[in-house]
């Protein structure tokens, strides 16, 4: 947990955010163990922006991997924030029960799932 808490914290670092002033990171752990990691990405016209969540996802996705272990959301809010709506059905679609740590700078943690976050998923299969 330490390493994934690390992880997210230096993403972070990285975030742009010139518009809303808040930098998320994020550390998702696959099964083999590797972690990708990412930052939020704020874009004037702000529906292009891209969550931290989804960065590192998408990195992982975009290298063949989608078993994941487990996501840890960092931010600067005095309490833990959660991932939005569009990355909890981003994250749905890959792992369902997937453990997220939604940690603060104190480190203070709050433990969930996708599922928790997400109770009613938008499923298209055929």
């Amino acid at each position: 947990m330490e390493e994934l808490i690390k992880a997210a914290k230096k993403a972070r670092l990285r975030a742009y955010a010139p518009y809303s002033d808040w930098q998320v990171g994020a550390a998702l752990k696959s099964k083999e163990g590797k972690i990708y990691s990412g930052c939020n990405i704020e874009n004037a016209s702000y529906g292009l922006s891209m969550c931290a969540e989804r960065v590192a996802l998408f990195k992982a996705v975009s290298e063949g991997v989608t078993d994941f272990e487990a996501l840890v959301l960092v931010s600067d809010r005095e309490e833990p924030a959660a991932p939005c709506g569009a990355c909890r059905q981003v994250l749905a679609e890959f792992a369902l029960t997937l453990p997220v740590f939604l940690v603060n700078l104190q480190e203070k943690v709050i433990r969930t799932t996708v599922e928790e976050l997400l109770p009613a998923v938008f499923w298209f299969k055929k």
